[in-house]
């Protein structure tokens, strides 16, 4: 006779997965070239909005990057 597999309730299966901490964010150049990058951002230690400073090749020279949603 075949007996189908039993699964054992414990581990995994009832349990609920943990919400991941880090998300992903997409950094808007400040001089409206459309350049961007994406980052992760811990979004429990980091609640306000990221402002960074870095090259954008687009416009040559170290503009202000904002932090904005990925559509």
């Amino acid at each position: 006779m075949f007996f189908p597999a039993r699964r054992l309730p414990g581990k995994h299966e009832d349990a609920a997965m943990a919400k991941p901490n880090s998300v992903l964010i997409r950094m808007q150049s400040s001089a409206d070239t459309g350049f961007f990058f994406v980052a992760k951002k811990n979004a429990r230690k980091q609640t306000n909005k990221l402002e960074l400073k870095k090259y954008d090749p687009v416009a040559r020279k170290h503009v202000v990057f904002k932090e904005a949603k990925i559509k």
